[in-house]
């Protein structure tokens, strides 16, 4: 039976509803995977960002603790070495005050001749020689003669009457930033000994320097070796 024109419209008009509903779910599918791919490539992207960023600022966090040690590190030292020089620096007061303490004994004549007596024999025993020379301020020649038959007599008795000559050289003087004491030479000069007061303060001062820093300061923690 043959369609009428009629029903062949109706029949293509349905046929174009349903390829247009078919066209339209499959655009909807179509999107709706697209979009789900496109939040799972943003999340990712998203994600990677993040990952990112918290290394980045992670970094920064490293490099600002690093830094804060390192300038602690840095205040630290600067500030123990400010203390160790002001260590050394009442140190070096302490030694100069000794040093104008000491040299108070050359106006002691009797305590100054005796001192004197010590340092010439000290010094005889060690160039260990047949004539010695004296140097000393021109002011004490006087005193120094006076002092050499005490040292020779103590020169002796240490070294069992062995026979010396001491003079003293009134030509040359020693200079005027000595306090006091003598200076020893001996077969022209090419043996000396130096005992003024100021080397003998600085021999002395240097072997009891660690225990004055352990009485002005206390005792250093770190020290393992007292020896």
């Amino acid at each position: 039976m043959a369609l009428s024109d009629a029903d062949v419209q109706k029949q293509i008009k349905h046929m174009m509803a349903f390829i247009e509903q078919e066209a339209n779910e499959k655009a909807e599918e179509i999107d709706a995977k697209a979009e789900e791919e496109f939040n799972i490539e943003k999340g990712r992207l998203v994600q990677q960002q993040r990952v990112k960023i918290m290394e980045y600022y992670e970094r920064k966090e490293k490099q600002v603790e690093l830094q804060k040690k390192i300038q602690s590190s840095n205040l630290h030292n600067q500030s123990r070495l400010r203390i160790l020089k002001a260590r050394e620096d009442h140190l070096k007061e302490v030694l100069e005050e000794a040093r104008k303490k000491i040299a108070q004994v050359t106006t002691d004549k009797a305590r100054y001749k005796a001192f004197l007596e010590g340092l010439i024999a000290q010094g005889i025993c060690q160039l260990l020689d047949v004539a010695v020379i004296l140097r000393c301020r021109k002011q004490d020649v006087d005193i120094v003669k006076e002092a050499i038959p005490g040292a020779i007599a103590k020169y002796q008795k240490l070294s069992k009457g062995k026979e010396i000559k001491v003079t003293v050289d009134t030509e040359n003087f020693l200079g005027p930033d000595v306090s006091g004491g003598v200076e020893l030479v001996a077969q022209g000069s090419k043996f000396y000994v130096e005992n003024t007061l100021e080397s003998r303060l600085s021999l002395i001062s240097q072997q009891m320097v660690p225990e004055l820093r352990s009485v002005l300061f206390g005792d250093n923690p770190n020290r393992k070796f007292y020896d």
